[in-house]
């Protein structure tokens, strides 16, 4: 699949999940059901809820996505 066919957005952490998934709150009002890019995993980078991200949503799922970048 390509990199293009995914949307890109920002939100906030609401919850932590087990699993390295998380519950995300768009910037749109809508929340999404997220799990760590594999750089994040491998970096160790650690996400707690009220973090800003940035969100790579599914295009065949829009509560689903990937946590890609956590701003600073």
């Amino acid at each position: 699949m390509n990199k293009k066919n995914f949307s890109r957005q920002f939100g906030t952490i609401l919850e932590a999940l087990p699993s390295a998934n998380f519950k995300v709150r768009l910037d749109d009002g809508r929340e999404a059901l997220c799990h760590l890019a594999g750089k994040l995993r491998i970096y160790h980078i650690k996400i707690l809820p009220g973090d800003r991200v940035q969100v790579e949503l599914s295009p065949y799922d829009e509560k689903r996505g990937r946590i890609v970048y956590r701003e600073k």
